[in-house]
């Protein structure tokens, strides 16, 4: 078996990768402000300053279009908890921190541009948003019970997890952008979705030296995020209700979760190419494997399950119009 690195020694051998991907991010990153992409125009006092308060028909939006916002949202919102993660487990100096506080600045921008839309084109009750916002805020996202007695929150999984996670964010933002029927929220959804994946390639970056740093190690720490993922809106008012009808959709479902996502990040750190892993680590990659055959058969009863739900409810429209 390889030898077994502690965080500390993890994060001192990555800390030139992640110095170099920083100043790659700076080089690439575009720099922008939230109210540009805003059509303030549109917008008009409440009623506290003299004007109406929100009514559901002001709102230009399906409800397709508000349930993605408001998770997408509410995702963006819930920064600070995020920020107490990647604080936690990585490094408070150095590249590390330097990382840390770009990331952190850069994800405020989305929630501010966001709210400022939805705020201003009255696309959702901003009373209802604001309740939402300081509830899933209050709680937070950390990880749960279960997830602490599998695996210990460490360096390995937080980078594994937000490699992900980011790259979910990207997808789901972008195709909300494209229901929303309105090219000023798809302009604005397009810039938050680059940025996320400018974000997505530093962590998959780091996460891909750490693989080859500490084999066996990163892999446990990838498959453990591969095969208990799950979206950082969990534990929002209504995520479960709204992530169905954004799967439902194809806003963000389980094909594009194995498709977009999981699949194209494990072929960029060659997963099932390399041979650098020990034989704990092949057992590891085989649990792995299986993980998403059974994965596949299970986006396959989705998409069927989806198409005769959709196949009645036509014939159900057509026979309504008759």
């Amino acid at each position: 078996m390889s030898r077994q690195l502690t965080d500390l020694e993890i994060l001192g051998e990555l800390e030139p990768v992640a110095a170099a991907n920083v100043m790659r991010h700076e080089a690439v990153a575009v720099e922008w402000n939230p109210h540009d992409y805003v059509p303030w125009d549109h917008g008009r006092d409440f009623a506290r300053t003299g004007g109406s308060d929100w009514s559901p028909e002001q709102s230009k939006l399906s409800d397709v279009a508000k349930a993605a916002m408001i998770t997408n949202l509410l995702t963006e919102d819930n920064l600070p908890s995020y920020h107490r993660q990647a604080a936690k487990y990585f490094s408070g100096d150095g590249a590390w921190a330097a990382w840390v506080g770009r990331w952190t600045a850069e994800e405020n921008r989305h929630g501010i541009v966001i709210r400022d839309y939805l705020v201003v084109t009255r696309g959702i009750d901003p009373v209802a948003l604001e309740q939402a916002r300081m509830l899933h805020v209050t709680n937070g996202f950390t990880a749960t019970a279960e997830e602490e007695a599998r695996h210990r929150t460490d360096f390995l999984l937080s980078v594994a997890y937000v490699t992900f996670q980011e790259l979910a964010t990207r997808v789901s933002h972008r195709n909300t952008g494209k229901v929303c029927n309105d090219p000023i929220a798809d302009r604005m959804l397009q810039r938050v979705a680059a940025d996320e994946n400018l974000h997505m390639i530093f962590y998959r970056n780091v996460c891909g030296a750490a693989l080859d740093l500490v084999p066996d190690q990163a892999l446990e720490a990838l498959a453990s995020v591969v095969e208990h993922f799950r979206m950082p809106g969990q534990g929002m008012p209504n995520f479960r209700r709204n992530g169905v009808l954004m799967a439902k959709h194809g806003i963000y479902d389980p094909r594009q979760h194995l498709d977009e996502v999981v699949r194209p990040v494990l072929r960029k750190w060659r997963i099932f190419e390399r041979n650098d892993f020990t034989a704990q680590g092949e057992q590891r990659r085989e649990g792995l494997a299986t993980y998403l055959e059974t994965l596949e058969r299970q986006v396959i009863r989705f998409e069927e399950q989806r198409d005769r739900r959709f196949a009645r409810d036509a014939l159900k429209a057509e026979v309504e119009a008759v």
